[in-house]
């Protein structure tokens, strides 16, 4: 061990009260007032330990009563990501932030002289102005890390700014930063495309060896990510997106990029609901049955015509090509 003092540093809990809604998850974000640090910032409600005698989950606990007013069991209480965090002034410290999912009692301001508004945020649509530590937290768990780095530099604003980002997600002993995420491969090719994902959620059908992820950026947007079973599976609902798919206009998805030697797209979302297990009433059934079909022959007329062979197959007009069926798959889902 090295000669003089040993290196110590604050210890400080953060509360993601969280709630479902028919839009997504929501957290819960306070706005820091008065002569505080960080005034006119979004955080999550947080505060640092009284001392040695309190563990980090009775002061989440504390915490959460003084600042919202709402009581938490300890039963409730689930590790989220702790995150070694410097400012840009240099000092250093560490946080823990916990998620919680079962409360009594409604959130209010209970100590209105440093904090003056509180609301709910989508997790996936959070505020710009926001702590950048809070986000860095925030961005973490929604990646589903379990530790992580965020070292500012000198200079760096304590507002989040997605042009200094300094969040480093620390793998797990698994050697994954998260388990719902790609390989690191994949993760690269999408980032470049799209941006640093925040959050990756995995929507993958029962389907051996295809992956399908909903992401999200982290300026906001929401796109699929999707690895192929195969170069065939790859190479047909590539082309399809890039002919077919197009006539559908905003009921297909577009094609973002694509990468044939990791058999990966990126698509945009499509508004709605997937059909997959989904039971309908007859007449709700029929009508999206319908609909298929007049998507399905969109795109059989926007095929281009192919010269004749001499030969014909049975059951197919000659002089268009058949429908790509994983083209379609993916304009009516």
């Amino acid at each position: 061990m090295s000669g003089g003092q040993r290196h110590t540093e604050p210890v400080d809990v953060h509360l993601i009260l969280r709630r479902e809604t028919a839009d997504g998850p929501q957290i819960l974000l306070s706005r820091r007032a008065g002569q505080v640090y960080a005034a006119g910032l979004w955080h999550l409600p947080s505060g640092h330990l009284d001392g040695p005698h309190e563990d980090v989950v009775t002061a989440l606990i504390r915490e959460a009563r003084e600042e919202t007013g709402v009581v938490i069991d300890p039963a409730d209480v689930r590790a989220a990501v702790t995150v070694h965090h410097r400012s840009p002034g240099g000092a250093s410290r560490s946080g823990h932030f916990f998620e919680v999912r079962r409360w009594k009692g409604e959130p209010r301001i209970a100590e209105p002289d440093v904090c003056d508004a509180m609301d709910w945020a989508p997790l996936h649509a959070l505020p710009a102005q926001m702590v950048a530590y809070c986000r860095a937290g925030l961005d973490a768990y929604s990646a589903g890390a379990r530790l992580a780095v965020h070292f500012q530099l000198p200079g760096d604003s304590i507002a989040f700014d997605p042009g200094a980002d300094r969040l480093r997600l620390v793998p797990d002993v698994t050697g994954q930063a998260y388990a719902a995420r790609p390989d690191a491969a994949v993760v690269e090719f999408a980032e470049q495309a799209i941006g640093r994902i925040t959050q990756w959620t995995d929507t993958s059908w029962a389907r051996e060896e295809s992956r399908v992820w909903q992401v999200h950026g982290v300026q906001g947007g929401t796109w699929y990510v999707k690895v192929h079973q195969s170069e065939r599976f790859h190479h047909r609902e590539v082309r399809g997106l890039r002919t077919w798919a197009r006539e559908l206009g905003a009921a297909a998805p577009r094609l973002v990029a694509a990468d044939e030697t990791l058999r990966a797209v990126v698509l945009t979302a499509v508004p709605g609901h997937p059909l997959h297990s989904t039971v309908l009433a007859p007449d709700r059934e029929r009508a999206v049955f319908q609909r298929i079909g007049a998507l399905a022959r969109r795109i059989h007329q926007s095929s281009p015509p192919t010269a004749r062979t001499g030969r014909k197959r049975p059951g197919r007009r000659q002089g268009r090509p058949a429908p790509d069926r994983g083209a379609v798959a993916s304009a009516a889902g």
